[in-house]
């Protein structure tokens, strides 16, 4: 049986400006940039997996807004990473688990880091769509 894991990614916005995390673990990840997010739980709807993952990873309260277009086969067999654009709510985003870093991105700097490759389509059709 082939099981399907959704991983969730936000591109966050705030006054116009996309967050990047840079990926402190596994080794094969460090110094590349993602969005941040994780796995969807069982019985999790990925709107809600996007809001917990970024309140445990971030420390923060955001609103999952709209599902970009598309779906990217990730490292792992079975592994889908689908992105949410999503508005920050409240609190000042910080690198809890799994990043040592995080950059607020404007329109003209998204090229600026190293993102992983799976999330590059993700991050150029976010910078397309109306930002939240």
């Amino acid at each position: 049986m082939n099981e399907r894991i959704v991983v969730v990614g936000a591109a966050l916005w705030h006054e116009g400006r996309m967050l990047a995390a840079r990926r402190s673990a596994p080794p094969e990840l460090a110094g590349r940039w993602e969005l941040p997010g994780g796995k969807v739980e069982e019985g999790e709807r990925p709107e809600e997996a996007l809001v917990r993952e970024l309140r445990e990873e971030l420390g923060i309260e955001a609103e999952a807004v709209e599902r970009i277009p598309g779906e990217w086969p990730l490292g792992r067999p079975g592994y889908v990473l689908q992105v949410w654009s999503a508005k920050l709510l409240r609190g000042e985003p910080a690198p809890l688990e799994d990043h040592d870093a995080l950059r607020w991105l404007g329109p003209g700097e998204l090229d600026a880091v190293d993102w992983l490759d799976q999330d590059r389509p993700a991050v150029l059709e976010a910078a397309r769509r109306p930002h939240p």
